[in-house]
């Protein structure tokens, strides 16, 4: 898999145009459209062609949310009618059929769908390696989150959606979910998101972010936060761990960036890191205090905005009103519990996997409106280093090689192996047993961790020493990503993603 997705399958039929309505009243207050032109009428040469701005898709969310949580303060109350006039409309429920649809939740209630297009058509190759977003043909959903509405109007819960994550696209069989929008556009996209969560979409909200450096730069820039540092050549970000003060370029290759131990999965935190510090330097009161701020941020931000026709004037106005009291600590950030993130598909790419039993109690509350079930947050286990860790090999089978294959393994992960593989007194062990001394507590830890479906056995006559014996289940070896070397790490921990975790925007904002 590529960095941008390039594994997905193109369809082999047309893509079908989606026809958009777009109305263009004019904003408050101003006799004309802003012209960004020089003289002679030429665009400055600093500022990228429409085309390229229409293309950074990176914060989807961002300025939806921002959208309805300005409408519902007093500065913002007196625009709604041009803010719905800017934005761009399409009929996305056309041709679902109600009985394939889950059941609508509790009264009240409201999930949009939000979405963003990697569309990179009509981009020139300098701005596309300018931008570092690759030269990928073809439209894919770049990025999914459905978003919470609760029916008291008073939380909003964000959940993102992997876009490498493994589901039955209806009528295309199994597919990554980012390809159902090149298959079939909005309306497969949100059929597809309907199937695989079991949660009803009420409104679909799809983001290019025209403009989304502009933006960030018309706010003063973002503060951002990093637990390690990330150099990725081709997103152009080259930034230490510790608190960043980012400008727009800088703020798109944050959030698109995959140079970090779980890929699309942090990229999913650092799109909610950014959204949470665009709503705040959003909420600020030097926006909503001045007029022409306030005005150039909204023109910015909702010409790349494209809703369905149910999302008008009259519903954006009640959404105003009811949102009026939201803040940072009333949104919610979670994502899918995953299972696996190196599944390997029948096509020969790797996806991602949800965890059956917490992606299904997550959706179920979703759909419910209730709160979502959330465990602790991930730690990091307290392992040595597999170099720290000199094991005994032996075959408990009379499967031949399998002693020396499990001793390649662990030497392939970093444990010390002196001597190779002894056959066990026993030809029979179905799993594998990892056989220590009390005092070795910790690396028999980590061994049961690395090899699946292993079970421990304490033997005080060891001395000191650590066996693994190998059984009939083996499998093979994966070294937590919290243990390895940077030399031998496994692309299978999923950080403790496999269950639910909740931050809300105000704990995203880095202080």
């Amino acid at each position: 898999m590529n960095e941008d997705g390039s594994d997905t399958p193109r369809p082999s039929g047309e893509v079908p145009e989606f026809r958009r309505i777009r109305s263009e009243p004019l904003p408050p207050q101003r006799e004309s459209p802003p012209r960004r032109r020089t003289p002679d009428g030429r665009e400055p040469a600093w500022l990228p062609s429409a085309a390229a701005r229409r293309r950074r898709a990176a914060l989807l969310l961002s300025g939806f949310l921002s959208m309805l949580v300005l409408l519902a303060s007093g500065t913002a109350w007196s625009v709604t009618g041009w803010l719905s006039g800017q934005l761009q409309r399409y009929d996305v429920f056309a041709g679902l059929l109600e009985g394939d649809r889950p059941a609508a939740g509790p009264h009240g209630a409201l999930n949009f769908l939000v979405i963003g297009s990697d569309d990179r058509s009509g981009v020139a190759p300098e701005q596309r390696s300018e931008l570092g977003v690759g030269h990928v043909e073809g439209r894919r959903s770049d990025t999914i989150m459905l978003v919470h509405l609760d029916h008291d109007r008073d939380h909003i819960t964000v959940v993102g959606i992997p876009r490498d994550s493994w589901v039955h696209i209806p009528g295309h069989g199994p597919h990554k979910i980012n390809a159902a929008y090149s298959l079939g556009g909005p309306g497969l996209v949100v059929q597809t998101v309907e199937s695989a969560t079991g949660v009803r979409v009420d409104h679909y909200v799809e983001v290019d972010f025209t403009g989304f450096v502009e933006v960030v730069d018309a706010l003063g820039g973002i503060t951002v936060c990093l637990p390690e540092a990330i150099h990725d050549d081709k997103a152009h970000l080259f930034l230490e761990a510790g608190t960043h003060r980012v400008d727009g370029v800088q703020a798109l290759a944050f959030a698109r960036t995959r140079k970090s131990a779980h890929g699309d999965l942090d990229r999913i935190d650092r799109q909610q890191q950014v959204l949470a510090a665009l709503l705040e330097r959003a909420l600020d009161s030097r926006t909503l205090s001045d007029p022409a701020r306030f005005t150039r941020f909204l023109e910015t931000m909702l010409g790349s905005v494209t809703v369905d026709e149910s999302l008008d004037t009259a519903a954006l106005n009640q959404l105003g009103a009811q949102l009026r009291s939201i803040g940072l600590d009333d949104v919610t950030f979670t994502q899918v519990p995953v299972d696996r993130i190196d599944f390997w598909t029948p096509t020969g790419e790797v996806a991602v996997t949800w965890h059956d039993q917490h992606a299904v109690e997550l959706f179920e509350a979703i759909a419910g409106d209730r709160p979502i079930p959330s465990g602790a947050p991930p730690a990091e286990a307290d392992f040595p280093a597999p170099e720290e860790v000199t094991v005994e090999v032996y075959n408990g089978t009379g499967i031949p090689g399998l002693g020396a294959r499990l001793r390649s393994e662990l030497l392939e992960s970093g444990f010390r192996v002196p001597a190779t593989a002894g056959n066990w007194t026993r030809q029979d062990l179905a799993e594998t047993l990892v056989r220590y001394s009390p005092d070795r507590q910790d690396a028999a830890h980590l061994l049961l961790e690395s090899i699946p479906n292993s079970r421990p056995e304490e033997d005080a006559t060891l001395g000191g020493r650590v066996q693994v014996v190998a059984g009939a289940g083996h499998t093979g070896v994966a070294v937590p990503a919290s243990a390895a070397s940077p030399a031998h790490q496994q692309p299978v921990d999923v950080g403790g993603r496999d269950t639910v975790h909740t931050r809300t925007a105000a704990d995203n904002v880095c202080r």
